[in-house]
């Protein structure tokens, strides 16, 4: 089942108010931080806070992930107790570095007991996490992984690299491309990071359609204000909809049911372009329910 991950906000778990209006915006995820977004001393109550908020339930729709602290805090194991409990769709983990990490994840899950269905997703923001992304990926292979996705993190990966984070990402460029890469070699979704000024639309907007053109699935965001330009951007357009559905319809003619290729509107079309035609439309109809609701 295609899930839609437009937009996906990040809400820091030690604020209750944010929690509660999370269940009204209409992003496609939420992210219930325990990591950067929470200060030590308020780690206990945000953890208590993130699974009353889970609980409770009234989401709706909405993809919900818990990010736990990194694997090498002191936080982590209590993190993961109460994700585990609590039973979100996915557990976000940070500074992801190895395969090693994801199997220590999916070792303490099963410890846990957790439920077979949450889903584990990787945050990609170190240079050896960059570097491994191909060997971080493959361990979806191994379905007791859970691994579901990447999630980029380029503030950590300027910190940690000096890269600057200019207009354009220019110096970032070759990173996420690898990084895609590794994910849809094996099967996994990938968001692309934040954009940390809340005030640039215009900035913001350009950011998101690089983000699309170059295969990210979503975005993550800081702010409720980001949510409508990222679903925009990732939305497919009404004409790139009915392209694919004439796409479709021109291979579903009995005269072309054999073919492997054929001339629609001057441009020959192959099967491969069926199979991006039928995302196209499971994507857009998948939005539409999600509205719907």
């Amino acid at each position: 089942m295609i899930r839609p991950r437009r937009s996906v906000l990040f809400m820091p778990g030690s604020n209750a108010r944010a929690l509660e209006k999370a269940r009204n915006l209409p992003a496609d995820g939420i992210i219930l931080d325990l990591e950067d977004s929470v200060a030590p001393d308020a780690k206990p109550i945000a953890r208590d806070q993130i699974a009353q908020a889970v609980a409770a339930k009234g989401f709706g729709k909405r993809e919900i992930i818990i990010r736990t602290n990194n694997l090498e805090s002191p936080w982590w194991a209590d993190d993961l107790a109460m994700a585990a409990k609590a039973a979100p769709d996915g557990i976000l983990v940070p500074k992801v570095s190895s395969p090693e990490d994801i199997q220590k994840i999916a070792a303490k899950l099963t410890a846990l007991k957790a439920d077979p269905a949450i889903r584990v997703w990787a945050m990609i923001e170190t240079p050896i996490g960059v570097l491994r992304a191909q060997d971080i990926a493959a361990q979806a292979r191994d379905a007791k992984t859970r691994l579901a996705g990447f999630i980029m993190g380029p503030n950590d990966i300027a910190r940690e690299t000096r890269m600057r984070m200019l207009p354009g990402r220019a110096a970032m460029l070759p990173l996420f491309t690898h990084c895609i890469l590794a994910a849809r070699a094996y099967g996994l979704e990938i968001l692309d990071g934040p954009y940390n000024d809340i005030n640039d639309v215009a900035g913001f907007s350009k950011e998101c359609a690089q983000g699309r053109d170059m295969g990210f699935d979503g975005k993550t965001l800081i702010h409720p204000g980001q949510i409508d330009a990222a679903n925009a951007a990732y939305t497919p357009h009404p004409d790139e909809v009915a392209r694919a559905r004439k796409i479709m319809g021109a291979f579903d003619a009995p005269e072309n049911q054999s073919k492997g290729v054929v001339q629609l509107d001057g441009q020959m079309v192959e099967r491969l372009h069926v199979e991006m035609a039928k995302r196209t439309i499971a994507i857009a109809e998948a939005i539409a329910a999600m509205k719907a609701n």
